[in-house]
């Protein structure tokens, strides 16, 4: 299965592809590392934005899209262009899209039977959040079974 991890950082969509095969992980080279609306409030480039990126997932065979989700009130809030993005990636069509929270990602992260060094991974340490969504997506947590 192919993922591809995602944080929104302003105007950039931050990419990460990911590969889980017959247990091994594999982060294949993506001609893009981030995908950016250059303007925001023209719906012709959010429908550019969108193109672009439903032709990346296609080009990659992409099977599902994991957002870092951003808080919507307080200090750390994301911008209106960033959720514009978020609904772009949303709004393709038959596409598996899951968002996840910050706190969720360090709780599978913290989990994982795996560990990966972020800096074996060949990525730029700006997509370490993007790397992170898509990898705690193929570590969901353990379900405790009861006696």
């Amino acid at each position: 299965m192919r993922v591809c991890g995602v944080e929104i950082k302003g105007e950039d969509a931050v990419l990460c592809l990911m590969n889980l095969e017959n247990s091994l992980y594999d982060i294949p080279h993506s001609r893009v590392p981030k995908i950016t609306l250059q303007k925001g409030t023209d719906a012709g480039a959010i429908r550019y934005f969108q193109a672009t990126f439903k032709k990346l997932l296609e080009d990659y065979k992409v099977d599902a899209v994991i957002i870092k989700e951003r808080p919507t009130k307080g200090k750390f809030a994301g911008s209106s262009q960033g959720f514009k993005i978020e609904a772009a990636i949303q709004l393709i069509d038959d596409l598996d899209v899951e968002l996840i929270r910050a706190n969720e990602i360090k709780e599978r992260l913290k989990k994982a039977q795996v560990e990966i060094d972020f800096r074996d991974t060949g990525l730029k340490q700006f997509q370490q959040n993007a790397f992170e969504a898509a990898f705690s997506y193929f570590n969901p947590p353990r379900v405790k079974k009861e006696d």
